[in-house]
Parts: C-alpha cells; sequence; structure tokens
C-alpha cells in the first residue's frame, strides 16, 4: 500500500486532520467566563473533541460528558485514537468553539480533498469526463426561542419569529457508488452588515465560487433540482468553467416546454435487461425562457417505464452536447443527484450523526461549527468506507453502520485502545487483539 493510501484511514486522516487544526488560530474575543478559567483548554483539543462526539456518534454532549467522567478510558482514548491531550468540558468546548470563524473549518475538507487526489482514490468518481458535484441545501436547526446573532429568521401571521439554520451541502457523487465525497458545506446564516435572510441562491454562489478557488483544475459538473436552472446561476456556472446538469420542470419552465414542442426533436429508446424502457427526447441549443432568450441550454426529457408499468418521467437541461451515444450517461448523471438526499442528508439524520439535534447554539458560530464538525465526520467515514480495509471488514461484520457506531461508541467507554486498527480488528472478531490493560487516567 502506498503512502498515499495509508492516510486515508482513520489515524492518517485524524492526524491531518489534528495537524491543521493546531494551526487554527485563536479566536480575538473570548467571553469573559472563559478567560478567567483556569488552565484554558487549548482551541485544537476543543476542536477534536467535538470531531470526536460526531466521530463516536454520541447522541448528546452530557453523554459525552458522562462518559468522560467513569473511569478514565474515555479519556486515554481521545488522546490515543484522537490526540486530544486535555479533553474540555462540555460547557467549555461550547464556549471555545462558539467563536471560530466557520471558514477555518472548511480547510481541513481540502487537505482531505487533496489526499484522495495523491492516492489516486477520486479516479473511480470520474463521470462524463469529470466529476458530478450535487449540491442542495438542508437544514438543521429551527426554534421559536433559542437564536444567536447568526440565525436567520421567518416572521409569522400572528408577530412570533422562527430562527433557523441552514446549510447548503455538495458532494461528488457516482450513479453506480453509494459512497459520496462531501466538500466543505456552506452555512446559511445571517451575513455580517446584510439586513434580508441569507438564502440557498447566494449560498449556492459563495460555495461555487470557494470550490473554483480551492480547486481551479477540477473539472466539475454542476447536478441541481428545477430551482437552480434559471439564468445567473447558469451565467455563474458557465462563468467558472464548469458544466451543468439542472433539473427543469413543466410547470416551472412553461416557455421552454411550450418551445421545444413547436420544434423537431431528436428521439431514442431503448429497453435493458432487465425490461425496463427508456425513452429520450432531446434538442440542443434551446432558449432557456423568454426573458433569457440567448441563455442557450440543451434539453432532455426523459420516460422510464418498469416491467411492472410503473412509469417515471425527468427532464433536464444541459450545457452538455447531446447526442444518441451520451443521452443514457447524462440521464444517469442527472438522476445521481438523489444521492445528496439519499446517501448523505438522508444518513446524517437517520444513521446516528443526530443531525437534527441541538448539540449546542451558542451565541454566534456554536451551532454552524457543530454542524460543519459532523460533516467533517462524515466525510472521514466516507473515506474509511471506500479505501480502508479495515473499516470495510468492520462494517461488513456489524452488517450496518448505525450497529457499528454503536459497537466502536461502546468499546471506547469500556476498554482503552493505543490505536484505530486494534480498534477496528476487535470489531471484526480478532481473538489476537485485546484492549489495553493499563492506560492513562489523566
Amino acid at each position: 500500500m502506498t503512502q498515499p493510501r495509508k492516510m486515508l484511514s482513520a489515524q492518517g486522516l485524524l492526524k491531518l486532520t489534528h495537524n491543521y487544526f493546531s494551526t487554527v488560530k485563536e479566536p480575538k474575543k473570548l467571553k469573559e467566563p472563559q478567560r478567567n478559567r483556569t488552565p484554558v483548554i487549548s482551541l485544537v483539543d476543543c476542536l477534536m473533541s467535538g470531531l470526536a462526539v460526531f466521530s463516536l456518534k454520541y447522541p448528546s454532549l452530557l453523554q459525552f460528558e458522562d462518559d468522560k467522567g467513569v473511569d478514565g478510558r474515555l479519556r486515554h482514548n481521545l488522546r490515543t485514537l484522537f490526540s486530544v491531550n486535555q479533553a474540555p468540558c462540555d460547557t467549555q468546548m461550547r464556549e471555545r468553539l462558539d467563536n471560530v470563524d466557520p471558514n477555518e473549518i472548511r480547510k481541513i475538507f481540502k487537505i482531505i480533498f487533496a489526499q484522495l487526489q495523491r492516492g489516486k482514490a477520486l479516479e473511480p468518481f470520474e463521470y462524463l469526463d469529470g466529476y458530478l458535484l450535487s449540491i442542495d441545501g438542508t437544514g438543521f436547526f429551527s426554534s421559536k426561542e433559542i437564536h444567536c446573532d447568526n440565525c436567520c429568521e421567518k416572521e409569522h401571521r400572528d408577530g412570533t419569529k422562527t430562527y433557523y439554520h441552514q446549510m447548503l451541502g455538495a458532494v461528488i457523487v457516482h450513479p453506480d457508488l453509494k459512497t459520496v465525497i462531501p466538500f466543505a458545506p456552506e452555512p446559511i446564516m445571517q451575513q455580517d452588515g446584510k439586513q434580508k435572510n441569507d438564502c440557498e441562491r447566494n449560498a449556492a454562489k459563495r460555495f461555487l465560487e470557494h470550490t473554483k478557488r480551492e480547486h481551479p483544475h477540477l473539472k466539475i459538473i454542476v447536478i441541481e433540482d428545477g430551482l437552480a436552472s434559471n439564468s445567473p446561476h447558469i451565467e455563474l456556472i458557465k462563468s467558472l468553467n464548469y458544466s451543468f446538469i439542472l433539473g427543469a420542470k413543466p410547470g416551472d419552465h412553461k416557455f421552454l416546454f411550450e418551445w421545444i414542442d413547436g420544434e423537431f426533436c431528436t428521439t431514442h429508446e431503448m429497453t435493458d435487461e432487465e425490461g425496463t424502457h427508456h425513452k429520450f427526447k432531446f434538442i440542443n441549443n434551446a432558449p432557456l425562457n423568454e426573458q433569457s432568450f440567448d441563455c442557450k441550454v440543451n434539453f432532455l426529457e426523459y420516460w422510464e417505464k418498469k416491467k411492472n408499468g410503473a412509469i417515471q418521467r425527468f427532464s433536464w437541461v444541459t450545457d452538455i452536447t447531446i447526442t444518441t451515444d451520451n443521452v443514457f450517461k447524462i440521464m444517469r448523471g442527472g438522476r445521481a443527484r438523489w444521492h445528496i438526499e439519499n446517501e448523505t442528508f438522508n444518513t446524517l439524520k437517520n444513521q446516528g450523526y443526530q443531525f437534527e439535534h441541538n448539540f449546542g447554539h451558542g451565541y454566534r458560530y456554536l451551532s454552524t461549527i457543530f454542524a460543519m464538525l459532523m460533516m467533517l465526520a462524515f466525510l472521514i467515514d466516507q473515506v474509511q468506507a471506500f479505501c480502508c480495509q479495515a473499516f470495510k471488514q468492520a462494517l461488513l461484520k456489524r452488517k450496518r453502520k448505525i450497529r457499528l457506531w454503536e459497537f466502536l461508541r461502546n468499546a471506547c467507554q469500556f476498554f482503552a485502545w493505543d490505536n484505530w486498527e486494534a480498534l477496528y480488528a476487535f470489531a471484526v472478531g480478532d481473538e489476537r487483539v485485546s484492549p489495553s490493560v493499563k492506560f492513562n487516567t489523566s
């Protein structure tokens, strides 16, 4: 195994993360209670402890805090597995992380992505001469009482308000792979100096510009839902030299569909080995809408008829020239957008990550920092699921991820471990592996 591949394991990825978090500058202002507390826990220990919460899939900071105080085993494991020299209490962690700029967290995603490139782990994700990047927004906090300086606000007719946080997620996907590679999410929150709420469209603009700056040579094909198929967004994608496959619905693109009906379109049909019938209708160089007639797109409409008679219909606009040779691949690329819902957001919400649980809101950035640390833990898990043999064997033994998370969390609570390899071997049932008899309880 080459050195880059060795880094694509829990031990390697967490070492990369710790090394980067050690360079994160201390926030300029700490709240008064933290300044008076001695000793002050280092910021890297707070960040790595927060990451440990989500890596071990703790349902709450309270349970994490309780387990740290039992007999020292978890503290030992935080030191050996996550390089946490001194674990903060839950209050210390919240206070310290509340002031960390979310932009500081996004940089570690780029570092891990570069490691994937060095290890040639991204090659299986190549599709249509690039990488499919599925983008969508989701919410992770909502309350009528709890709020912070960066909450967006929704006013109701009865005079009450709902405070909320959302984020724009983006993952590299492939139609044939369940694994996804997440990029750093773009927070949707009240921006400094702005009076209006932030929104998904503004977040998408920031995200795409960040991505171009951080990965200037990466060939990206943006795949999004029908809300993204508007002229300003398409022009932005083109200006960044990206390609796109965007959903287009008849109700939202009445002019386009009426224009298509009056033009000669190419049709193509086929039936696969499973008896599913595929019908395609496409045309290149069509006007997006009447107001943006000069904004030209290539249009694809698709019907799928299953052997049992069930029919589904989809349609997209793209800048990729459509032919009978590539129409099937473009269709599959467009449908791969759902990986951000099924393999990303649903996984975060239902597979032990506790995405919608409020781990702490804070006064500034805490809620967003926790969401980004959770997504970082998800990235590390996804990389291991694709590249780390020890992780794959442990998952195969435990059959489901949520069962593996529970096993690892309990193993870290009741036993002391010197490294991740031993912990994963124990999860597989290797009788040659045993926990540490002696461990550091400080």
